[in-house]
C-alpha cells in the first residue's frame, strides 16, 4: 500500500519540480499547461486513497482546473481560473466545518483580517475590471484560512498546508496586478510556486500526518 501511495506523490512532486526550474515565469505554452495542471492533478488520486474527505478531493480537483485556466493569456482565462480556485475554497471551507473548525483565537483571525486589507489597499487598486471578482475571491479565501486555524490539533499538517495557500495567493496577487516584467517578478513566480504547490500537498495528505502532531492518547 505504501507503493502505491508513493507513485501518485512522487509524480506529482517530479511535476512540481519540473516546473519550477523550467516553466514558472515563463510565457504560456502547452507544455506548462501540461505540467502545471498535473502537478496539482497527481494528488487527488492520493487523497483518494488516503480516504481524505470528499470535499477536500473536490477542491484538490478544483485546483488543477484553475491551474489550467491560469497557465493560458487572457483576461478570460484568469477569471475562469479564479472561479474555480475560489470555488475550490468553498470546498475546503465545507470539509473543515465538517471536520470539526471551531473560530480561531483572536489573533489569528487579525492577521487573516489583516492580509485582506493590505491586499485591497496595494492590489486592489490595479486590478481594473477584475476589481469586485477580486474582492470576491478574497472574502473566500479568508473564510477558508479563518476556519482552517480553527480545526483540532490532527488537522495541524493541513492548516499550514492552508497558510502556505493562502500566502500564494498573495504572491499571486500582487505579482499578477502590481509588479513589471523582470526578474523579480520571475522569481515571485518561483515562491508563489513553491508555497502553492506545498500547500496544496498537504491539504492532500494532512489528516494522514495526524501522528506527527498528537501525542497517543493519556489513560
Amino acid at each position: 500500500m505504501t507503493i502505491i501511495l508513493l507513485l501518485p506523490f512522487a509524480t506529482a512532486l517530479m511535476l512540481a519540480v519540473i516546473y519550477l526550474i523550467s516553466f514558472a515565469g515563463a510565457t504560456p505554452s502547452w507544455r506548462k499547461t501540461a505540467i502545471k495542471t498535473s502537478a496539482v492533478a497527481c494528488l487527488v488520486p492520493l487523497a483518494l486513497m488516503l480516504h481524505m474527505p470528499g470535499w477536500i478531493v473536490i477542491g484538490l480537483a478544483l485546483g488543477a482546473v484553475g491551474d489550467f485556466a491560469l497557465s493560458r493569456p487572457g483576461q478570460g482565462a484568469f477569471l475562469a481560473g479564479m472561479v474555480a480556485f475560489a470555488a475550490g475554497h468553498l470546498a475546503y471551507l465545507v470539509a473543515f466545518i465538517g471536520l470539526g473548525a471551531q473560530w480561531p483565537n483572536w489573533p489569528a483571525t487579525a492577521v487573516m483580517v489583516m492580509l485582506a486589507g493590505a491586499v485591497e489597499i496595494w492590489v486592489v487598486p490595479h486590478t481594473g475590471a477584475l476589481r469586485w471578482p477580486v474582492r470576491g475571491y478574497i472574502l473566500v479565501i479568508v473564510a477558508m484560512a479563518i476556519a482552517a486555524m480553527g480545526l483540532p490539533p490532527e488537522a495541524t499538517a493541513l492548516s499550514l498546508g492552508v497558510v502556505l495557500f493562502v500566502t500564494s495567493d498573495a504572491i499571486l496577487s500582487v505579482e499578477t496586478f502590481v509588479m513589471q516584467e523582470g526578474a523579480r517578478k520571475r522569481l515571485a513566480s518561483r515562491a508563489l510556486w513553491l508555497f502553492y504547490w506545498s500547500g496544496q500537498a498537504l491539504i492532500a495528505i494532512g489528516l494522514a500526518l495526524a501522528p506527527l502532531f498528537t501525542g497517543p492518547a493519556m489513560n
